[in-house]
């Protein structure tokens, strides 16, 4: 084999081998993305139908309701427009209160309750996550402490 062959043999194949790695490392970050919506975009079936994805906005006054088991838990999440139901199953985190920002991770379910795999709830009195004051703000509802937080 020529020195022309095997250079060319050789490009060729670290250029398969860089194709290769590339694809494997968009297949993981893929797998890991999670995308926010809002309960507006939810219920605009903006949302994927399948994977996970996060909801924010505010938990609903008056909608926590706890099962019989202790552990299974329903709320309904709102940015003041419309409201998404959703369940979650576990222990919440200790600023979980109705009426506070809340940003919940799962899946839609063919029923149209969100199933959370996972609750978030704000650190302090003046901060929420910018996707869920933004989204608070576009649906005409936001906070004043929303605001605030923004403007720092």
């Amino acid at each position: 084999m020529s020195p022309r062959k095997r250079r060319a043999l050789a490009i060729a194949g670290g250029l398969g081998l860089l194709a290769l790695a590339a694809a494997l490392v968009l297949n993981a970050l893929q797998s890991n993305l999670v995308f926010f919506f809002s309960p507006t975009q939810v219920m605009a079936k903006e949302a994927p139908g399948s994977g996970s994805f996060r909801v924010g906005g505010l938990v609903e006054q008056g909608s926590l309701r706890r099962e019989a088991d202790g552990l299974t838990l329903r709320f309904m999440v709102t940015d003041t427009a419309n409201t998404v139901p959703v369940t979650y199953q576990g222990l919440l985190p200790d600023l979980f209160r109705e009426g506070k920002g809340v940003v919940v991770a799962g899946k839609l379910g063919p029923d149209g309750v969100f199933r959370a795999t996972e609750v978030l709830a704000k650190h302090d009195e003046n901060y929420m996550p910018p996707e869920a004051a933004d989204a608070l703000k576009r649906a005409g509802g936001a906070p004043a402490n929303a605001m605030r937080a923004e403007a720092r």
